[in-house]
């Protein structure tokens, strides 16, 4: 879209994210005069009825979910057969991004480990999930501060028009982008927890293990799990070998006993 091109009274400036959520812009809303990010809901969402609707009733819970580590909610907004979902413009790097350059520190890593976990439970205690916590949605901002994207747009997006609570691992957001993204299809199933690669039912501690394995790679330096296909990815995250071992030897001993509990894989066993 071009910088004269509008949704309603946003006026949209440039794109700055794209993933199987939808394609993301920079606009400005004309009635508050306040710059936003804009999704655009995939076609999938959009033109069934029932899966909007259900979109519609998580937006409305999330826009009550005020927490300054999670990105606020504006509106769901519609113009003929396009909706789109207005959110907090957050700049900065995500953290692929600082990643992409070498682990965190220690101090570093552990404050963004903090508001991390602060964001997450923050939302769990009003009974939102993430189920696509990683890297890429996670944003740190001009100040320094963590700020969570997305948070229970996942389930959203992706629960069956039946109204099921199963998850299917190839219905995930993300994995429903374009085959040749294939990048962003392994990064999110790197931190599905097991019980989404077995495509059981899913609850918050499904965002605990997320957390784990995001905190793994900020002080480590690499992906906790990998493969050159999604298969050989789930693969590793059901039977791989947990290994620690590439921590920080000043990482505080109880901060690897957290997150070895926050990394096993029965999840009656996991940290709560």
């Amino acid at each position: 879209m071009s910088s004269s091109s509008s949704f309603a009274h946003y006026t949209i400036a440039e794109k700055i994210g794209a993933g199987g959520m939808g394609e993301v812009f920079r606009a400005t809303d004309s009635k508050l005069n306040r710059d936003v990010a804009l999704k655009m809901l995939p076609d999938t969402v959009a033109q069934d009825p029932d899966r909007l609707a259900r979109f519609r009733r998580e937006a409305q819970v999330l826009a009550a979910l005020n927490h300054h580590g999670i990105a606020g909610i504006y509106g769901l907004e519609s113009q003929g057969d396009r909706h789109a979902l207005a959110r907090e413009l957050v700049t900065g790097p995500d953290l692929s991004e600082r990643l992409a350059s070498g682990p965190l520190s220690v101090e570093e890593g552990l404050r963004v480990a903090l508001e991390l976990a602060e964001a997450i439970e923050a939302a769990h205690e009003k009974g939102i999930i993430h189920r696509d916590l990683k890297p890429a949605n996670i944003k740190i901002n001009d100040e320094g501060r963590v700020k969570v994207l997305d948070f229970g747009l996942a389930k959203a997006l992706a629960d069956d028009p039946a109204g099921g609570s199963s998850v299917d691992p190839a219905m995930s957001p993300t994995l429903t982008a374009n085959m040749t993204m294939g990048n962003v299809i392994l990064g999110t199933a790197a931190y599905m927890s097991p019980e989404q690669a077995r495509g059981t039912e899913v609850d918050k501690r499904a965002d605990i293990w997320a957390f784990g394995v995001v905190v793994v790679e900020m002080l480590g330096g690499r992906r906790l799990f990998a493969g050159e296909t999604v298969s050989d990815t789930l693969a590793s995250v059901l039977q791989a070998k947990i290994d620690l071992d590439d921590l920080p030897d000043d990482l505080p001993r109880p901060v690897k006993k957290l997150l070895s509990r926050c990394l096993q894989r029965d999840p009656k066993q996991r940290l709560r």
